[in-house]
């Protein structure tokens, strides 16, 4: 449910119009996920999400690089990462595959052809295996520092 849910809200700050919470809130029970402030705040707070300013409104976005800061949902789902060959293979816990994707995905990573997720796995197709390598090195580095 909260993997879900943490999917939609990076569905809906991906159009660039979300500027405040009681907004989000508001778009997330037109799609049928009432949640409360406290729990909303929560879930900013663990996507990384943060408040930019964009055509002169300020609106929520997604942490523009990896090395920034990994958003919580990124974090906690994600239990181990290799690559094989140009493929990077991140494995995460069950069910959090698909939100910790779409976190991956607004990063823009050098080198990422594309990326695919199901339950647990998200496949990360890199341009080179010297890339996916990178990648993997970078990923590992991290998760070691936590």
């Amino acid at each position: 449910m909260k993997a879900e849910r943490h999917d939609r809200i990076l569905k809906l700050i991906a159009s660039g119009k979300v500027e405040r919470q009681e907004q989000l809130r508001e778009l997330l029970a037109g799609e049928g996920v009432n949640v409360t402030q406290a729990t909303l705040s929560r879930d900013i707070r663990e996507l990384g999400l943060k408040k930019a300013d964009v055509d002169g409104v300020s609106v929520y976005i997604m942490s523009e690089k990896f090395t920034d800061k990994l958003p919580m949902i990124f974090i906690d789902s994600v239990i181990g990462v290799d690559s094989a060959g140009n493929t990077v293979v991140i494995k995460c816990r069950s069910g959090m595959a698909q939100a910790a994707c779409a976190t991956f995905d607004k990063g823009n990573y050098a080198g990422v052809v594309g990326t695919i997720a199901g339950d647990d796995t998200i496949f990360v197709l890199m341009r080179t295996e010297k890339d996916a390598r990178l990648l993997v090195s970078d990923m590992r580095r991290l998760f070691s520092k936590g």
